[in-house]
């Protein structure tokens, strides 16, 4: 019973570390019995009856040196914009060559600043920054729909921010179908295909959210990814339907009629808001089904409804864009949502403090809030160094209830270090490195066995299991604590039985596997002559 115990007691420790809470936990290991002592009465005259000696081991009979090791765990994240060459590629027509420099010193700042993931958007228009059956090719790369580039920047990207050590997550905008209704078409685009379900709307086009056949196709456009690229992530941005035009309507009255005309009976607010949830359930399933250790989220408008929380106005996302993510949260729909507040501490009205606090305790069952960041602002007026800090201090202040990580918007800034942003967030928020949360339904799973590790000058061998993603590097110090020191990325794919080069100085040492879905090993013990 007591090894029971404290089996659940290391699993709650596990889970505790994992989300990123960074609490201490004792452990009872009931001393008395593992001692030999009963805490029974014993029998009269058998009080002091001698115990038979513990087994000890054998030759054939291995001793695990492994230990428990774990570290504060948080998303430390940025948004790299395709649509109007916002990020990258910083224009239209670059050769292959100078693209991926462009993309490798994004990957780069982002990994020194000890970042961890990366979400790449790839479907801006109903079209793709990667190879596909789909969907046209981007003209944000060459200039023109449906062009092909002569290579393909979703893998290039998966497989050179794995080896940095960050997570790539394909970034799609679910019905935006073109940014201008000027734009030279490809065939096989979306508008083409579904000419019925494209809806003018100001200066954009929009795919009907209320036509079956729209939300089928994107559903296709997400198991190819999955199925097909070594993502980390699917991740939805806050374009379900469109942002208010003034003086304009978003026309779709042929969509209602037909639900209606077919037995439907919601009113039309909620018939909208019931086909953008259809969307994220189906999304969630999709994901899950193609690829588990896949995770799945939203990043919506910053206010849910004026009001919530109170003193807080702004536009109503829950009556306006038709979005509810406080239902897709407690419907586990989502892996996280990514709120943007983009707004400073000082703006009453939509007060960073009190929103971060109330999306924070709408998390889950180790579900997780990333808050967004408004980064393209750096330096000026109310967004100082300073205001940065604040921010992520309140950020911190609810890792507890939920938010667990933070992504900012975009790479860009962070690249140019902005205002001295990178620096500050890299020296002060970010100066240990973390590995990302993991994936709720994978919290309470226990510390798997340490990984095999060889042992040279100045460095050790790793023998990777099946699904690695990462290796957790932590340094032995006084009283026999373990700091992390250092994640190191495995590259990707990452075949079982393959062995990975770690260079180490001298010391005591224990390395730890992170899999796909963010569960960390035993860590293997090692020293370093």
């Amino acid at each position: 019973m007591c090894s029971t115990n404290v089996a659940r007691a290391t699993s709650l420790a596990t889970l505790l570390f994992g989300l990123g809470l960074g609490l201490g936990l004792g452990l009872v290991a009931c001393a008395e019995e593992d001692a030999g002592v009963s805490s029974a009465p014993s029998p009269e005259g058998r009080e002091h009856e001698p115990r038979p000696a513990a087994p000890t081991p054998g030759p054939d009979v291995p001793i695990d040196t492994s230990v428990v090791v774990a570290h504060d765990r948080e998303l430390r994240g940025a948004w790299i914009s395709t649509v109007y060459n916002g990020t990258w590629p910083s224009r239209t027509g670059l050769t292959a060559v100078a693209a991926k420099s462009e993309l490798l010193a994004i990957f780069d700042a982002l990994a020194s600043a000890r970042m961890n993931a990366v979400f790449f958007q790839v479907r801006a228009e109903s079209d793709a920054v990667y190879a596909s059956a789909i969907e046209p090719w981007s003209r944000f790369l060459t200039g023109k729909q449906g062009v092909d580039p002569g290579w393909d920047p979703l893998a290039f990207a998966v497989e050179e921010g794995h080896k940095r050590g960050l997570e790539v997550h394909a970034w799609m905008n679910p019905y935006r179908g073109l940014v201008s209704t000027q734009i030279e078409v490809a065939a096989s685009h979306v508008t083409k295909m579904l000419p019925s379900a494209a809806r003018g709307y100001g200066s954009l086009v929009w795919m009907d959210p209320g036509v079956p056949e729209v939300r089928a196709h994107i559903l296709d456009v997400v198991r190819d990814v999955v199925m097909r690229y070594d993502v980390d992530g699917v991740h939805f941005d806050d374009y379900f339907y469109p942002y208010p035009v003034a003086g304009q309507t978003f026309d779709d009255a042929a969509a209602y009629q037909a639900y209606t005309g077919a037995g439907g009976a919601l009113a039309k607010d909620d018939w909208r808001r019931s086909n953008v949830d259809a969307l994220v359930r189906e999304t969630s399933e999709v994901v899950m089904k193609t690829r588990a250790s896949v995770r799945f989220g939203v990043s919506p408008f910053g206010i849910y409804r004026p009001g919530t929380p109170p003193g807080i106005t702004g536009l109503d996302a829950y009556a306006t864009l038709y979005c509810d993510p406080v239902r897709w949260m407690d419907e586990a729909w989502v892996d996280y949502l990514a709120p943007q507040l983009y707004w400073p501490t000082t703006q009453t009205a939509q007060a960073f403090g009190e929103l971060a606090t109330w999306w924070a305790g709408i998390a889950k069952a180790g579900r997780s809030i990333f808050v967004g960041h408004d980064a393209t602002k750096a330096g000026e007026g109310a967004f100082s160094l300073d205001e940065y800090d604040k921010q992520m201090k309140l950020v911190a202040a609810e890792r507890a209830r939920g938010a667990r990580g933070s992504i900012f918007f975009s790479a860009k800034p962070l690249v140019e270090d902005r205002g001295g942003l990178r620096s500050a967030l890299a020296a002060t928020h970010w100066a240990t490195p973390a590995a990302t949360p993991p994936l709720a339904l994978a919290a309470l799973e226990p510390a798997g066995p340490a990984p095999k590790v060889r042992v040279a000058p100045r460095a050790a061998s790793v023998t990777l299991p099946a699904g690695a993603r990462s290796l957790a590097v932590y340094r032995e110090r006084a009283g026999g604590a373990y700091a992390v020191e250092r994640i190191v990325g495995v590259g990707s794919p990452a075949p079982a039985g393959s062995e990975i080069a770690v260079a180490l100085d001298a010391g005591a040492w224990a390395i730890s596997v992170i899999d796909r879905r963010g569960v960390e090993s035993r860590g293997a013990r090692i020293t370093v002559e």
